[in-house]
C-alpha cells in the first residue's frame, strides 16, 4: 500500500530532541474521516488505517488478516520442490540429518522448526551452530566436512547462500540451503538453494526471514506427503510461534504475509505450549499476553545472548527442547548472558559514539572501530549509532590483523548490496547481508580504504543528505480519549514493528503534573489536560537528550507530548501509559 504524504504538525519544526514533527496531510485526514463515516471504527484507529492506505472496503480484511489467503504458494520459490523432496527422502529412509544454523534468533527459530518437525516424525537431527568468534558467520569448511562424514543430509538455515567453498567441502553428504540473505552471481553446488533473495528470484518474497522460508519448505513437505500417500505431517500452525519470533527479532518488515504470520504466531505463543518459550517468558518476567514488543525486546535479545557472548547453540537448543528442566536451565543461563551482554554493550557503545562524534556524525556513513571490541555486541552498537544519527552505521572489533564488524542501515539505503560490492572489489575479506543489516571481515590495513569506499557508496544512495529522523505522527489525541478500549482497538491494526511502526499520537498543550527520574537516564511523569484526565508516561533514555531535563524542570510550562500508547498491567489492573518519545513547548 502506498504511504500517504505527511505535513508539519502542531507547528513543531524542532522538538526537544531536535526533530520536526510530521502529521497526516489534508488528503490523509479526509481519508480518515471518510473511513470513520463508512465504518463504526474509532477515529484514532481510522487515522492509523488511512495512513497505511486502507479504505473502508479493505478495513475488515486488514484488521483480521487470514494466513490462508496471504500465504504464498511455496512452489513459486525456486528449488522449493526439490528441497522438500530431498528432505522427505531423508525422512522416509531414516537418514542422518544435520541442521547447520546461524547463531542469531532467526537461525535458532529456523533450526527449532526443523528439529521439532523431525521429532514429530520420530527422527533426531544433529544441531550445529558455529561459534561467532572462532568460526564466524555461516558454514566453514572444517565443520561442513566433519558433519558430512557422519550425516547423509545437511540443511543450512539462515546461512549458506554464499558458502561455495564450505559446501563443496561437504562431499560425503547432500546439502540444502534455506536462507534469505542476498545471493551472489552464482550459487553453491548443492541439492537446492531456497532463498527469495537469490538474484534470479522476483523479489516478491524478499521480506521473508529464514524462519518463514523454512516454514514454507515444511508446508511444501506436508503437501508432498499428502499427495504421495495421504500422510498428514505435523501441525504447522502450532509452530508459528517460532516463525513469529524469528520474523520480529530479525527485523523483517511486518507487511503482507509477515504480518499474518506474526499475528497468528502470537496467538499460538499465548497458549504457552512450547516449553522453551514458556521458560524464557517466565525468566523475562512477561506478565501479559505476548506482543511484538516482547518478541523484539524481551525474548529475542535473550535468545541472541548465547550467540553473542556465550555458547552459540543455547538459543536453538532452548527453542527446540521439550524437557522442562532443560528449558528452565537454558533460559536462566541465557538471561544471565543477556545481563553480561548489556554491560559489554554499554562500554563499547560509549567508546564507539565518542569515536564517531570525533569523525563526524553528519557523514553518509557513521563508523567506529576499536581494539578488542566484542564481536557479539558490535551489531547492537551499530543499531544505536544508526538510531542516534539517522545514518547507516558500521562498528568493527579489531583483533590481530583483522576486524569483524556489523552494520545497520536506514530506510532507502541498501547496505547489504554495498558490502557485497566491497567484498567483490577485495576491500573486504568477506561480507554479506541484506538491505538493513550486514556483516563483514576486513584486514586491519584495509580498514580506512574500505570505510572510505563504503562512505562513497552510501553517499551515492543519498545517505549524506538525511537530516535528523522526522517524527511521524498519526493523529492528535486528547487525554480523555486515551482509554484501554481504544488501545485494544488500535492493536487490531498490528502487530507493529519494522515496516509497520506502532502509531504515534500527539497530546497537545498538556500540563506536567508529576516527574521522577528513574535510574540514570529514564523519566516517569504524569500529565493532564487540566480538566481531570491524567495519563502516566515513561520516557526511556530521556536524559540522553534535552528531553529529560526540560520536562523535569518544566516550571509550569505546557507542552505538546508525542509517543506510543500501551496498556500497563500491574496487580491485575490495566491502565493507559504513554511511551513518551518526544516533546515540544506549547506556544
Amino acid at each position: 500500500m502506498k504511504a500517504l504524504p505527511m505535513t508539519d504538525f502542531l507547528g513543531v519544526s524542532e522538538s526537544l530532541t531536535g526533530r520536526r514533527w510530521l502529521g497526516p496531510d489534508v488528503e490523509a485526514t479526509r481519508a480518515a474521516e471518510l473511513l470513520a463515516q463508512e465504518t463504526t471504527l474509532p477515529p484514532a484507529l481510522c487515522a492509523v488505517l488511512a495512513r497505511r492506505g486502507v479504505n473502508a472496503a479493505e478495513a475488515e480484511s486488514f484488521l483480521e488478516p487470514r494466513l490462508a489467503e496471504l500465504l504464498p504458494d511455496p512452489r513459486t520459490v525456486k528449488d522449493m520442490q526439490t528441497a522438500a523432496a530431498r528432505f522427505l527422502q531423508a525422512v522416509r529412509k531414516r537418514e542422518r540429518i544435520a541442521v547447520f544454523a546461524d547463531y542469531d534468533v532467526d537461525g535458532g527459530t529456523s533450526a527449532a522448526l526443523l528439529i521439532t518437525w523431525l521429532r514429530h516424525m520420530g527422527l533426531k537431527a544433529t544441531l550445529y551452530v558455529p561459534d561467532r568468534i572462532d568460526e564466524g558467520y555461516g558454514p566453514n569448511e572444517a565443520a561442513m566436512a566433519q558433519l558430512a562424514a557422519n550425516h547423509d543430509l545437511i540443511i543450512c538455515v539462515d546461512c549458506g547462500t554464499l558458502s561455495h567453498g564450505p559446501i563443496a567441502a561437504a562431499k560425503a553428504a547432500d546439502v540444502i540451503v534455506l536462507d534469505h540473505h542476498l545471493g551472489g552471481e552464482t550459487l553453491p553446488n548443492c541439492v537446492a538453494v531456497v532463498n527469495p533473495n537469490r538474484q534470479d528470484e522476483s523479489g516478491d518474497l524478499a521480506h521473508l526471514c529464514a524462519a518463514a522460508v523454512v516454514f514454507l519448505m515444511l508446508v511444501e513437505a506436508n503437501r508432498q506427503m499428502r499427495e504421495a500417500d495421504g500422510t498428514r505431517g505435523p501441525d504447522l500452525m502450532a509452530m508459528l510461534d517460532l516463525v513469529a519470533l524469528g520474523t520480529v527479532a530479525d527485523v523483517a518488515p511486518l507487511v503482507g504475509v509477515n504480518r499474518a504470520l506474526v499475528r497468528q504466531g502470537l496467538k499460538v505463543m499465548a497458549r504457552r505450549d512450547r516449553t522453551g518459550i514458556v521458560a524464557l517468558s517466565d525468566v523475562s518476567r512477561m506478565d501479559s499476553a505476548p506482543n511484538s514488543y516482547h518478541l523484539g525486546f524481551l525474548l529475542g535479545p535473550r535468545v541472541n545472548a548465547g550467540g553473542r557472548i556465550g555458547q552459540a547453540d543455547l538459543g536453538a537448543r532452548l527453542l527446540s527442547t521439550d524437557n522442562e528442566q532443560e528449558a528452565k536451565a537454558l533460559a536462566e543461563r541465557l538471561d544471565e548472558l543477556n545481563t553480561e551482554r548489556r554491560d559489554i554493550e554499554s562500554a563499547v557503545r560509549a567508546a564507539a559514539m565518542a569515536q564517531a562524534e570525533e569523525r563526524g556524525l553528519d557523514a553518509p556513513l557513521v563508523w567506529a572501530a576499536g581494539e578488542g571490541w566484542h564481536p557479539g555486541v558490535v551489531g547492537i552498537v551499530a543499531s544505536r549509532l544508526k538510531e542516534a544519527t539517522n545514518r547507516p552505521a558500521i562498528v568493527i572489533g579489531l583483533d590481530g590483523d583483522e576486524g569483524k564488524g556489523s552494520g545497520r542501515s536506514v530506510s532507502g539505503v541498501d547496505l547489504g548490496a554495498s558490502i557485497q560490492k566491497l567484498a567483490a572489489e577485495e576491500l573486504l575479506i568477506k561480507g554479506g547481508g541484506h538491505k538493513m543489516a550486514a556483516g563483514l571481515t576486513v584486514a586491519r590495513d584495509q580498514l580506512e580504504p574500505a570505510m572510505a569506499r563504503l562512505t562513497e557508496l552510501m553517499a551515492k544512495q543519498g545517505a549524506g543528505d538525511m537530516g535528523p529522523a522526522d517524527l511521524k505522527l498519526d493523529s492528535l489525541l486528547m487525554p480523555t480519549a486515551a482509554t484501554v478500549e481504544l488501545i485494544t482497538d488500535i492493536e487490531k491494526a498490528g502487530p507493529f514493528g519494522a515496516g509497520a511502526p506502532a502509531p504515534r499520537f500527539a497530546f497537545p498543550d498538556v500540563e506536567i503534573r508529576f516527574t521522577k527520574r528513574v535510574g540514570e537516564s529514564h523519566l516517569k511523569l504524569t500529565f493532564g489536560d487540566g480538566f481531570g484526565a491524567r495519563i502516566d508516561a515513561i520516557a526511556f533514555g530521556a536524559y540522553d537528550t534535552a528531553l529529560g531535563t526540560a520536562l523535569e524542570s518544566h516550571g509550569g510550562a505546557r507542552f505538546h507530548l508525542a509517543g506510543r500508547l500501551e496498556i500497563n498491567t500491574w496487580g491485575g489492573r490495566q491502565s493507559v501509559q504513554l511511551r513518551l518519545e518526544d516533546a515540544a513547548k506549547a506556544a
